[in-house]
Formats: C-alpha cells, structure tokens, sequence
C-alpha cells in the first residue's frame, strides 16, 4: 500500500505461514481484534496475508502483531512494500505441501486397498496383521501426523477444524487395529481406512498449495513492468544537458529504488519507463496498453506526461520523475490488487464451518455411547468397541473427500473444454453471478487495430490511395502503420515507393513518392484534428462524422504539389478493432441464462457504445481508468434496490487486474497479459467470450455435486452413528459403511465427466 500519506501508516500488511482452513483464519482474527490499538483486521486464507487498520500510528506495532500471530500458532512476518518483489513460495518435493508425502502415502497404502479390491473377483490375499501395522503407521505417525498435530491447536482453541476430524478417525480407526491385532480379532482390522484417509487429505491439501502459490503471480507480473536500474543523468540542469541527445557518460545506472523526484532519467528505445514523469527532451511511441487500456501506441513529446511500466518505442526520452516506484500509477495498481485480493471471501468453507459443530457432536456421542454401553451390560469391551464403532462410522473420509473429490472433476472437465479454473472457490461462487462486466479491447474484440475502410470520394481511387499510404507506412512500426501495410498485402496492393520519410509529431507521417501520378510531391497521411487550419477541413469533417460516431481512429491522406501552399485531400481512412465473430452469441447466451451484461472500457466513449450495440450489451461506461474499473466493480456488486448482486469481470489487460480481483469472479482470455489471467480465478483458452457462459454452466454443476456429496457424506453419519451407538454395526460392517460413502462421493463427483459445453 502506498503509505505516502499520514492515515496510511494506519494500515499494516503481513504475510502469515501455516493457515490451513476457515477456522485457522477465525483464530487470527480473533487474536487481532483482541489486541488493544487494532481498529479492524481482515485475514485472507488464499493470499495467506492480513491486513489490519489501526486506531493510529503506534512505533513498534509490526512486532506486536507479529507477536500475537506467533502466539495464535502461526508464522507471519511484514508484507513486500508495493516497490518491492514478492517472491513465489514453491513447495519442496518433500515439504508437507509437497508431492512427495502424497506418491508415498499412497504407495503404502495400495498394499492394503488392492486386497479389498480383488475380494469380489474371488481372490482373497490379504497382509498379515503385523505387515498392516508396519505399513499403516508411517503413514499415521509421520506423513499424517500434521493433521494431528493442527487438530491438536483447534481443540486447544475450542474450535473444529477438518484436520481435526481426520485426527480423529484416522485415530480411531488405527487405535481400533491395534487393540484387535493384540487382544481382539486378528482379521477385523482397519489399518486400510486410516491410511486412505490421510492420503486423499494429502493429496486435496496439497492440490490446494498449488492453487495458493499462484495468487501472487498477479502481483509479482505487475512487478515485472519496472526494469531492475535507471539512466539518472548526473546533472538537474537542463542548460547544461542541451538540446541534443545524452551521452553515455552523462548518465548513470542506478537501482530503481534510488531514482528521486526531480532525476533525469534517460530512456532508450525498447526499455520500460522506470518511474512516472514528464518529458523534456526527445519525442517517440509510447505503449501504454497495459496501464491504460489504449490499444493504440501514443505518441509523447516534450511536456507530456509518461506513466511508469509503459514501453518507449522508437526515440530517446529524457523526463523528470514526477513519482517514484512507490508512489506511481503502477505501484496504485499492484495496490489495488492487493486489496481486493486480501478482501474476505463471500462464502466461508462449508465443511469448515460444520466440523467445529460435528466433532464434539461425535466425540459426545462415542463417550456417551461407550459409558451407557459399560453401564448396562457391564462389559467394558464391547462399551469400547461401540464407542470405536461410532467414531469409525464417522470417520471423516466421505466428508473430506465431498469437496475436493467434485472440485477435482468439475475442474478437469473444464480444463478439456478450454475452461481453466485455478481457484477451487471460483466453483463456489461463479454459479451465483447474476452480472458479467466485459472489458472490450482483446476481450470483445480481437485487440489489434485494422484498416476498416477508404473513402475515394475525394477523387483518389482505394487502390491508388492504399499503395501511396502503404509507401509512406514502410518500415515503421505504429500499430496503424501495420493496420496499413497488412490491408495492402491482403488486397495485393503494391506499396509506392516514398523517400524523405519523417514521422512528424501530433501529426502523422509525410514522404515524397519516387514515382507515379504523385512522384516527388509531399505526401502526408495524418490526423483529422492537424487539418483544422485546411480550407477543406468542413468538407472532411462531415464526411468522417459518421466515421467518428462509429468510434473509429480517423486519418486523412494529403498531398501537396511542388510550390503550392495548400495541401490537396485524397483519401479518408478509417481505422478500428474488430469485434470478435462469437462475441454477440457469448452476450446472447448470458442473457438466455437470465444473467445481465455491461461493459468496462478505457477507450472513447463512441467506439464502446458502438461495440455495445453491436453485440447487445445495453449498459456501457467508457473512457474507465484501471482504478475506476475496481469502482465499477465495487458499485455493481449492489443493484438498483441496494441488495447484493453476484459480479463477474471478464477482461485480457494489466488495466483490467484489479477489477479481476476485486470481482466475485475474475474471467481473463488467455490471448491476454500473464498479469490478467493471474490475477483471474478463470482463464478462457483461445480468447473465446462464449466460454463464459459454459464456465457458469459447469460452476453450477460442480458446486451441485459438492452439495449432493456432502448431504450424503452427513447422511451416512446421521444413520450408521445411532445403529453403531446401539449395537447394530460391528466395528467393520462400520467401516465397510464408512468405504461406502467414500465410494458413493467419489462415483457422484465422477458424474461430472459427462458435462461437456453447450
């Protein structure tokens, strides 16, 4: 955040290590706000970061507060200012988050499951009691004993969690192996269900790592714009540095973070601006597209302003830095991010919020079970193995594997269809979204400028004009003069050869054509508006009005002959974005599905309504800076009547990033930046718009499955408990029962391979 302000020193960033559920979340929280001098605290699971707003500047407050969190359980320590790098946590082969526990938690296990298997096909093989026992307890004493271990801290803190449910009954369920193999029945063990429970929450933790450690890529993609060093001039003074170019021994490389307000800094062609500022020497092309949200290059000369991360194109600039990496346009946006990042999710983790109830429900109904029991038959056995019968019957297998088991098939389905979801959560909120916000460059059209059209009622045929303006565009890299030059190849237009070439700033390009009807006059092919002083300038704007209406770049070709003062009109192009072909059918099955659409765009307020119209979005805000965009966003999440809609953002650029996070929904088109699909739950292979209504359409049925798989998960529970409780089930017809539900979860969830896209 940038804290260039006194209120800003209020608010507090840090990163924390080891949360693993909602709950985890609820106990840091909780420690906050217990903590004198905190205002408000909000602690994101995804992000693994808390931010705190104080009730004022307090010394010391960031050790406090790292203090408390250490206290809670947990590891934190400062979050990277926005000008500085935030590196990727990656999870070692062998790290708890790791690839590893997972292959060899199941490796030991298949020797246990693969007999049960085979039962049914009339083989029966299975592990000696003392080969179970050797090869069921690394997988309950070391690779799952993290789960013991954090369901430990959630009893201590008088709070449930999932790891304390699988605590539980992988404990039970081994505990009951052991008693039977030494004093009871050798051939009733559950030495198989203890070490498949851990290994499917292995695996479903460390699925879910994966999906934590890419919600920093957005940022550390923001990060990447800024070049590592500066070209700061040695001298201030512009007297001294004169009107020409700077030499090279006029200046010095410096890291960014030492680049001041008032340095010149020097910039070469092909480098990013390193900080924001205001140009005094040179002229050139500034891509600002991913700041801004133009598709076009601009052209930036002395007295214009240049914003950080923008890529100069084609001259040296030497600009005085207005804001340093901190305080940029850049630096806002990283905020921005952040922010919405870091914001609560709308839906806690239901099986979370569950467990605190279920577990001491269960731990209540074993001991009430095993005393009744001990009490009316007086045989201290058979009140035990009760007892264990419940827990075993209620062993959080089924229940764990509900959510990630139908994650896992909506997610895989999906990724086929071209539809990769990267959070697990999108799936918990995208069937809700009763809005869609389109971005409209490279989401809604293709994202490149195109020569739409040639106006030869001037007198200068198509052709004719065509191979003139393609002779001056030669060679140059303006994204109109490739607009000119590719509608020349395509029509098989030969371009007229020019000399004299010079880009002229604020105007366009002018050349003097080496042969034909025009050979060695002035030609130009330049803006609308640099014609305002011409005698025909009426003529010409009535004849782009509708041009400009239709919210398309305009641009006069011009020649001037040999000795005349006035220049001669000869042709009016027009330029524009192409709407992509399947972007009113994706419009149109989002209507079909009772969900509203509007659209989000930087660019002028013509070409936005007339895509808009185009493909049938009704409600359009154009001309929307990057910061504006996160408001829209924000202010659409409430409809008319002030209740709660469902938002989605569907955008392709750095300026679409923070309406991405701050979105129920972030949908970005793969065709678009790294940062876009980054900071996006979803990302649309091939730039297709019409799959945002099949990720919606899959988002429903996963969420479905998950909502079946946990009805049938507790189902389970509600009837075997009491027929344990009461001695109905034997420790294995329980456990056989607690297979059953993992089988039936795991067949439901694999329903969702039928799915394909409308």
């Amino acid at each position: 955040m940038n804290l260039s302000s006194k209120d800003a020193t209020r608010f507090v960033s840090i990163d924390i290590e080891g949360m693993t559920c909602a709950s985890c979340v609820s106990r840091v929280e909780k420690a906050l706000a217990n903590m004198p001098g905190i205002e408000a605290a909000t602690v994101n699971l995804a992000t693994e970061q808390a931010r705190i707003r104080l009730t004022e500047a307090m010394p010391g407050v960031v050790d406090q507060i790292i203090e408390v969190i250490h206290k809670a359980g947990y590891g934190a320590k400062p979050s990277p200012a926005p000008g500085q790098l935030k590196q990727a946590k990656q999870s070692a082969f062998w790290s708890a988050d790791g690839l590893g526990p997972v292959l060899l938690s199941f490796a030991l296990s298949a020797p246990l499951v693969l007999p049960m298997v085979l039962m049914p096909l009339g083989i029966h093989w299975m592990p000696t009691g003392l080969w179970q026992l050797l090869l069921a307890s690394p997988v309950q004493f070391v690779l799952g004993w993290r789960f013991n271990r954090s369901g430990f801290k959630a009893l201590m803190s008088g709070a449930g969690n999932m790891d304390l449910l699988v605590a539980l009954g992988t404990t039970a369920a081994y505990g009951l192996s052991v008693y039977q193999l030494v004093f009871g029945d050798p051939h009733a063990l559950y030495f198989e269900g203890a070490a498949v429970i851990i290994s499917m929450v292995l695996l479903g933790k460390w699925l879910e790592a994966r999906a934590k450690q890419q919600t920093g890529e957005a940022i550390r993609a923001l990060h990447a714009l800024w070049p590592q060093q500066a070209r700061v001039l040695k001298t201030n003074d512009l007297s001294v540095i004169g009107s020409n170019a700077v030499a090279i021994n006029q200046h010095a490389e410096v890291p960014l973070e030492h680049v001041l307000i008032n340095d010149l800094v020097m910039v070469l062609p092909g480098e990013r601006v390193p900080a924001d500022g205001l140009i005094v020497l040179g002229n050139s092309h500034l891509d600002e597209s991913l700041l801004t949200g133009e598709s076009q290059s601009v052209k930036r000369g002395v007295g214009d302003a240049v914003i950080g991360g923008s890529l100069n194109g084609d001259g040296q600039l030497v600009f005085r830095v207005a804001a340093t990496s901190t305080d940029s346009m850049l630096a806002n946006i990283i905020d921005l991010v952040e922010t919405a990042q870091t914001q609560k999710a709308p839906i806690q983790r239901l099986v979370d919020q569950v467990s605190a109830i279920f577990v001491p429900a269960v731990i209540g109904i074993a001991i009430t079970t095993g005393l009744i029991t001990g009490l009316l038959i007086g045989d201290i056995s058979e009140a035990i193995l009760r007892a264990v019968s419940v827990m075993v019957i209620a062993c959080p297998c089924a229940l764990g594997l509900a959510t990630p088991a139908a994650i896992m098939a909506g997610t895989g389905v999906a990724a086929r269809a071209g539809i990769l979801i990267k959070d697990p959560q999108v799936l918990e909120l995208a069937h809700r979204i009763q809005l869609v916000a389109f971005d409209k460059t490279g989401t809604l059209t293709e994202g490149k400028p195109t020569l739409l059209s040639i106006d030869a009622s001037l007198g200068l045929a198509q052709e004719a004009a065509l191979a003139l303006a393609a002779g001056l565009q030669m060679g140059s890299e303006h994204p109109l003069a490739k607009a000119v030059l590719e509608n020349a190849k395509l029509r098989g237009v030969t371009p007229v050869t020019c000399t004299q070439m010079q880009a002229i700033p604020g105007v366009g390009i002018e050349g003097r054509p080496l042969t034909g009807e025009w050979q060695g006059q002035l030609l130009r092919l330049q803006s609308m508006a640099s014609l305002e002083s011409h005698p025909q300038y009426g003529d010409l704007i009535h004849k782009a009005a509708p041009l400009f209406l239709a919210g398309h770049s305009v641009s006069a070709l011009t020649a001037t002959p040999l000795g005349a003062h006035a220049s001669i009109p000869l042709a009016i192009f027009a330029f524009g974005d192409a709407i992509k072909d399947n972007a009113a059918a994706a419009v149109r099955q989002l209507h079909a599905m009772g969900i509203q659409t509007v659209m989000l765009s930087g660019d002028n307020r013509a070409a936005a309504e007339q895509v808009g119209q185009r493909i049938g979005i009704g409600t359009v805000h154009a001309q929307v800076i990057p910061a504006d965009k996160a408001g829209w966003i924000e202010r659409l999440k409430r409809n008319v009547a002030g209740e709660r809609q469902w938002v989605a953002m569907v955008g392709d650029g750095i300026n679409d990033a923070p309406a991405l996070a701050m979105a129920d929904v972030g949908m970005a088109m793969a065709s678009g930046t790294d940062v876009a699909m980054q900071a996006a739950g979803i990302t649309l292979m091939h730039g297709n718009p019409t799959l945002v209504a099949s990720a919606m359409d899959v988002s429903k049925r996963t969420w479905n499955k998950i909502r079946q798989n946990l009805f049938w998960a507790f189902a389970f529970n509600v009837i075997g408990i009491p027929l344990a409780a009461l001695g109905y089930l034997t420790p294995a017809i329980a456990g056989s029962a607690m297979a059953l539900s993992s089988l039936f979860v795991l067949s439901n969830a694999l329903l969702l391979g039928l799915w394909k896209p409308k």
